[in-house]
């Protein structure tokens, strides 16, 4: 299924390389292919482009996020530290987040990126069960909230 990108995301992108930009919106189209339909939760931070995804709009439902820099894209996973890692390739050493560095399009290509996207996803869900959590209401499609943008910004030159 195909998800048009929201104008506010293009705009945050447009100071970033071809190539960054291209990494950043090919990794959407499969976190969305896997995720869909979603929240998207689009942040034109400081440091960073940051699109969330989960089950509502609010920050703390959210399972994953891309995360675009000047020289490379990461997938993160919002509770990574406790995600299984049997390849061993989740980066990050904070109490809570790990990420895989996307530099080429042939990173997004590797079969264990959907995986750990599954993975990342049921186990989410599987949380929520477990605390009590009424299951989320699924929307009907992908809903795309900017959620903030900031006025000073570092960006690539």
């Amino acid at each position: 299924m195909k998800h048009s990108t929201p104008r506010a995301l293009l705009t945050f992108l447009r100071p970033y390389d071809g190539e960054i930009r291209d990494l950043a919106l090919q990794l959407r189209v499969l976190v969305l292919e896997e995720m869909a339909p979603c929240y998207e939760n689009i942040y034109d931070a400081y440091s960073a482009v940051a699109i969330g995804y989960g089950t509502s709009e609010r920050m703390r439902d959210g399972i994953f996020h891309i995360a675009v820099y000047s020289k490379h894209v990461n997938l993160g996973f919002n509770d990574g530290a406790t995600l299984d890692d049997p390849k061993g390739i989740l980066q990050g050493a904070g109490n809570h987040i790990r990420h895989i560095t996307i530099k080429t399009s042939a990173d997004i290509k590797r079969p264990e990126i959907r995986a750990y996207i599954r993975r990342a996803r049921k186990k989410a869900l599987s949380d929520a069960r477990k605390l009590g959590e009424p299951a989320p209401l699924k929307p009907t499609r992908v809903i795309s909230t900017v959620k903030a943008i900031y006025a000073r910004k570092r960006r690539p030159k």
